[in-house]
């Protein structure tokens, strides 16, 4: 053996050196990951035809080797690191010679690129990789973020430290809007900066918490990192828990497990949400008590007054916090009541079909054992109990077409059951009563008529609700009958926005919050998945930055304001009118709901196309196509250089001498944490993206074939993964800092300041490892 090592070893040992070198070469990564993987399948096919690389293998047919297997011991847990004494063979790497690992792998990568860039069940997935990279790009290049940290400045200069409070809190906030680290560290590194290091606040802090803040794009929804990792996690944990399954005994993952093994991309989005809240209350603590600790380092700044209309800390409390409180309360209480609830009459034609048991029983001997070591005796019990009821009354109920009087006696049933006070109707009352609330809270000297008109409004909603609008009135009609009150809330709400719109906060974060909880919005509560969201979420990024361009020219934003209008028109038809008109029957009510929705529809088309010729004439339209077409080509050529590197690994073993190793441990909790260390160690001299492409692959057959939440871990590899840009010497987020840094700030600034705020990611990974329920009560709680 070459110096002492295994030729598995070796091959390992030259594939990350060549992956090194050729990151250092200074040649574009997407292309270089390629080029390592090339180089290094040529040196290890010379050295292995040369007889220099041998791996000790376990000798399969030796007796010791068969009395293992015979004493019950499974093949695939028999290796070298968990059975040293086996009897072992010399043999090449390439065990059918490199020639044939060549045409296995030009085989493989066609089908690999077609599976997972071209033509995959992912690539829907993947296309929000674009959407997401335009709606940061666009957003960035609006000045959105020049906006926020003015705006949060003013909120939180008074304070110890805190220009570096708003420096998290725009970070945060720039995360869940645009998700671009190097924008946004590039853009707060230019505004912040400087102001930051005039008012004598420490380098190291200043340059630490843009670094770290601009970072949390990279785990607060929509994450890029997360919808890449997440496609990858989806297949991982798949395949991953069939063999596992198998292993045990089973037929199939769901035999096994008693639910379906699959983990998506809008379900990690939810169980990230509170992780990257967690680190950016990390960093402002850690702002603020920096600053408590050393005063003179982080002083308080002043910075001038906004102009808004003064109000007293009482009227604040009343109508920011009070009074919203009182609404949604008394919302939530109603709804307990039920008072407020669901109106739908909808009954299917068809009777339920009988549930099964809770698990499958009638499996072999071996995979009952499996199940109950997996489940406990207690469900097993359960389960056979439950199967046995069902046994008795005739097997499982089949579903049958209700007869006419069956199904007229349901929707009756489900009329009589209904709430008095419709779901969606309860939404529009507490959404106008927050806007009505917004405006007396902002302008509190303001005449108070037209707010009290509104409110009278909302109450003859609610009341023209309950006494002349049951769950069979139809759509058209319940407008008509509403249409009084709501036009006289609408006109309080009207004043309301009014007013809310001359405060300087208001107008500056409620534009990208309306973007922010639309998108987050829609993949959260389950409507839809990450791409059309992120379609929606570059549409309105879109119109809102044409909105800005036309308003720092001085022109009017009707046509913008009006097409946002057109949106929200079309979403509430849809969601109210029946706009199916190719049925043999559609009445009158249909059809003008149907041509009122394309009429909406027309104009939101017109609005964004208009802003984007707003953005084409301005000059912006065209560096942000530009920049995205550059970054997204990068990723879908990481993703296909990664798996050239990735079968050349698996073509000398070294994919499975890793596993083998990492299955060799008895504890899960052992494996992973070194994994998690492996990824740290990495993650400061490789990016996220050749971490993801290229080490997840392979370690994530066995991280992801274990009993662990799949989405717990994730997540944790995401916070990990986040580390990767603020690890020196190959930190993306240190590298954007120091392009746009004064002179008086130097590499050392940079690298000290990054220091604490790393050492904070470390903590944030071990509260999630010690209190997994942060990640995964959010998906717990929304249905998907």
């Amino acid at each position: 053996m070459l110096f002492g090592l295994d030729g598995v070893e070796i091959g390992l040992i030259i594939v990350f050196f060549c992956l090194f070198g050729s990151i250092l070469s200074g040649f574009p990564v997407a292309f270089a990951i390629g080029g390592a993987g090339i180089i290094s399948f040529g040196i290890i096919a010379a050295l292995d035809s040369a007889g220099l690389l041998i791996h000790q293998a376990i000798d399969t047919s030796s007796v010791m080797y068969r009395d293992l297997i015979s004493s019950g011991v499974h093949p695939d847990t028999v290796s070298v690191f968990r059975f040293p004494d086996l009897p072992r063979i010399d043999e090449p790497v390439f065990v059918n010679g490199w020639e044939t690992a060549l045409d296995r792998n030009v085989s493989f990568i066609v089908n690999r690129i077609n599976e997972r860039v071209l033509a995959g069940q992912s690539i829907e997935t993947l296309l929000a990789v674009l959407m997401f990279v335009l709606m940061g790009i666009t957003l960035e290049r609006s000045k959105i973020a020049n906006d926020l940290l003015t705006t949060m400045a003013r909120v939180f200069g008074p304070l110890p430290g805190g220009l570096a409070v708003s420096i998290v809190v725009v970070g945060a906030f720039l995360a869940a809007s645009t998700g671009i680290v190097g924008a946004t560290v590039v853009t707060m590194g230019l505004l912040a900066l400087p102001t930051m290091l005039r008012n004598n606040y420490s380098p190291e802090l200043a340059t630490g918490v843009i670094a770290a803040s601009g970072t949390l794009g990279q785990i607060i929804p929509p994450s890029i990192v997360i919808v890449l990792l997440g496609t990858l996690a989806g297949d991982l944990y798949s395949a991953a828990q069939e063999s596992r399954a198998v292993a045990a005994g089973c037929t199939d993952a769901l035999t096994y497990l008693g639910e379906p093994a699959v983990v998506s991309v809008g379900t990690l989005f939810q169980a990230a949400l509170l992780p990257g809240i967690m680190l950016a209350l990390l960093y402002a603590l850690y702002a603020f008590g920096y600053a408590m600790l050393n005063p003179d380092k982080a002083p308080a700044v002043p910075m001038g007054d906004a102009g808004n209309e003064p109000i007293t800390r009482g009227e604040g409390l009343t109508w920011f916090l009070g009074a919203p409180l009182a609404l949604i309360a008394g919302v939530i209480l109603l709804s307990s009541a039920g008072i407020i609830g669901s109106q739908s009459t909808t009954v299917s034609a068809f009777s339920d079909i009988g549930e099964g048991a809770s698990l499958r029983t009638n499996v072999s001997e071996q995979c009952q054992a499996s199940m109950i070591e997996l489940h406990g005796q207690q469900a097993w019990d359960a389960a056979v109990a439950e199967q046995a009821a069902i046994n008795e009354a005739g097997g499982v109920t089949e579903s049958q077409r209700l007869s006419e009087e069956e199904f007229a006696a349901a929707q009756q049933a489900k009329i009589d059951a209904a709430a008095p006070i419709g779901n969606g109707m309860a939404v529009i009352i507490v959404l106008l009563g927050l806007t009505l609330m917004l405006g007396r809270g902002v302008a509190p000297s303001r005449d108070v008529r037209p707010l009290i008109a509104g409110a009278i409004g909302l109450l003859l909603i609610v009341l023209v609700d309950v006494l002349f609008i049951s769950p069979v009135t139809s759509s058209g009609a319940t407008v008509l009958i509403m249409a009084l009150p709501l036009l006289l809330a609408l006109y309080g709400c009207r004043e309301a926005a009014i007013r809310a719109a001359r405060n300087e906060l208001i107008r500056v974060v409620f534009p990208p919050l309306v973007l922010i909880v639309a998108v987050l919005g829609s993949i959260l509560g389950g409507i839809t998945n990450p791409t059309p969201a992120a379609a929606l979420g570059a549409g309105g990024a879109i119109m809102l930055a044409a909105y800005r361009k036309l308003q720092d020219q001085g022109r009017s934003g009707m046509v913008i304001i009006w097409s946002t209008f057109a949106i929200i028109i079309c979403v509430l038809i849809g969601v109210n009118f029946d706009l199916r008109i190719n049925q043999s029957s559609v009445s009158v009510e249909s059809w003008v709901a149907f041509f009122l929705a394309y009429a909406a529809y027309l104009y939101a088309l017109f609005g964004l196309l208009f802003g984007c010729w707003v953005l084409f004439a301005g000059g912006v339209l065209t560096p942000v196509v530009r920049e995205t077409a550059k970054v997204t080509s990068m990723v879908f050529t990481i993703l296909i250089g990664s798996q050239l590197l990735n079968l050349v690994v698996i073509s000398f073993g070294g994919e499975h001498y890793i596993q083998q190793f990492l299955k060799s441990f008895d504890n899960e909790f052992t494996v992973f944490l070194i994994v998690m260390l492996v990824l740290f160690v990495l993650g400061f001299v490789l990016d996220f993206l050749e971490i993801i492409y290229i080490v997840i692959p392979i370690v994530g057959p066995v991280i992801y074939g274990g009993s662990f939440d799949p989405k717990w871990v994730t997540i944790m590899v995401a916070v990990n993964l986040q580390t990767s840009f603020l690890t020196p010497p190959f930190g993306f987020a240190l590298f954007y800092l120091r392009g746009v840094a004064p002179k008086e700030v130097t590499t050392g600034h940079i690298y000290r300041g990054i220091i604490p705020f790393v050492i904070i990611q470390v903590v944030g990974i071990a509260i999630l490892w010690f209190f997994p329920a942060i990640v995964t009560i959010v998906p717990d709680l929304i249905p998907n």
